[in-house]
């Protein structure tokens, strides 16, 4: 038995005395008399929400059988061997309930997601805590790496370089479809940002990317929000393995523009079927989007914006932010005045709406004149513009002027930076981690 220091969400440091699973797996299974039984082979724990998971039983080898026997019959975790309370055992095969984990089969040597850090890790080892409760899964062992191993590793516990941290500092890639309902309800991906789930889409195996996306497919919205986030070519690749009524699925809850983008990296015999499936106003924008050239302010644009008369007071006009829920927040920071003839006059930032008497009208506190930038620019031109200008949101006008679209900042960032950026090295202060992939 070992003791390290352990912190919980909290960041408590608390001190639990506990067992090693790779020290625990390497001792034999002894009867109530000494005989000798079998191996162990595993641990198993029934997943319990957001508790820590309960040890219920072990898998051990037993003449060739890998056969189950419940904690409550282990009379002894500590010694040499595990000892049991009996010398009877079921000599039936092991079978898997849904809800049940094999620590040594689904979890040591595999890869996790570190949720406070956003990335995945190798678990190199697993602690089991006693509880009033039973044993339970408390903690995991990642490597540090680096010449920091013996300096962090050390002073963290870890012989041999290994860092302890709380179990629920991480979210299992089990790979097991009977456990996967017990464990989405209550998953902790949640916690991650849309672009901090792409990452980890981008960095998973074929097998650990599969349940990343099971479980964000279980809230729509999200999952639009990281297909978004995906580099193109894992975007368009994954579109591909969907049917056409899945891929429309999600490009209806995107971006009408990100849609557009991600319906032309399909393939040709394929984006009018689903296109087609798309509900009519989604359709409609993303076939007015697909008339632009990708590579220009037109192709660039979104569609969703806010357009008031000059004439609308402050208040008003803020009472149609508040409302405007469907809109991305990000098209929401400059308000556009427009002229009876529904021609840019004006445009007035979000702040300025807020600091201005109630009753101005959009004529009078507006910057007149606005910067704006026909649909053929090029997209330098765009990011230049909104560069020089100190611009959120940089209207797209036709020759009349009226307001096509908008380009948004993070838009024009991601259109101009390098196509590796997402693949950039990580920050100095995590290079003693555990690293990602192997």
């Amino acid at each position: 038995m070992t003791s390290h220091p352990h912190r919980d969400d909290g960041g408590t440091a608390v001190e639990r005395r506990t067992l090693s699973l790779s020290r625990l797996l390497k001792r034999g299974v002894l009867g109530a008399k000494g005989q000798h039984l079998g191996r162990l082979a595993d641990v198993i724990v029934r997943l319990r929400g957001t508790e820590y998971p309960l040890v219920t039983g072990l898998v051990a080898d037993i003449g060739g059988r890998r056969i189950f026997i419940p904690a409550e019959v282990v009379a002894d975790w500590h010694a040499e061997n595990v000892q049991l309370v009996t010398a009877k055992v079921d000599l039936r095969e092991f079978e898997r309930r849904p809800g049940e984990v094999l620590l040594s089969a689904d979890i040591l040597g595999h890869r996790l997601i570190d949720i406070p850090r956003a990335r995945l890790v190798r678990a190199v080892d697993l602690e089991l805590a006693r509880t009033p409760d039973g044993w339970v899964l408390s903690g995991v062992g990642t490597r540090v790496r680096g010449w920091w191993r013996h300096a962090i590793g050390h002073l963290r516990a870890g012989k041999g370089g290994t860092c302890w941290r709380d179990w629920k500092a991480f979210e299992a890639l089990i790979g097991h479809a009977p456990s996967a309902t017990a464990r989405t309800g209550v998953s902790r991906l949640r916690r991650l940002r849309p672009p901090e789930i792409a990452d980890l889409v981008e960095t998973a195996s074929r097998e650990e990317r599969s349940e990343l996306l099971a479980q964000v497919h279980g809230d729509p919205e999200l999952e639009a929000d990281v297909f978004e986030e995906l580099d193109d070519d894992e975007q368009s690749r994954l579109l591909r393995d969907r049917s056409d009524s899945e891929a429309a699925a999600v490009l209806t809850r995107m971006e009408a523009d990100d849609a557009a983008d991600a319906l032309l990296d399909l393939p040709q015999d394929r984006r009018r079927p689903v296109l087609d499936l798309l509900p009519p106003p989604q359709r409609t924008k993303v076939t007015a989007l697909l008339g632009y050239n990708a590579t220009t302010a037109g192709g660039l644009m979104g569609l969703d914006f806010l357009a008031l008369p000059a004439d609308t007071t402050a208040a008003r006009a803020l009472d149609r932010i508040h409302a405007a829920r469907h809109l991305p927040a990000e098209a929401l920071t400059t308000v556009y005045s427009l002229d009876g003839e529904q021609r840019l006059r004006g445009a007035v930032s979000l702040v300025a709406l807020v600091q201005a008497e109630p009753e101005s009208p959009l004529s009078e506190i507006a910057e007149a004149d606005p910067v704006r930038v026909d649909p053929a620019a090029d997209l330098i031109t765009a990011a230049c513009l909104m560069t020089d200008y100190d611009l959120l949101t940089l209207p797209v006008v036709d020759d009349d002027d009226h307001v096509l679209g908008v380009i948004t900042v993070d838009d024009a960032l991601e259109a101009v930076v390098p196509d590796n950026w997402r693949h950039r090295e990580p920050e100095p202060r995590q290079a003693h981690e555990e690293e990602g992939a192997d």
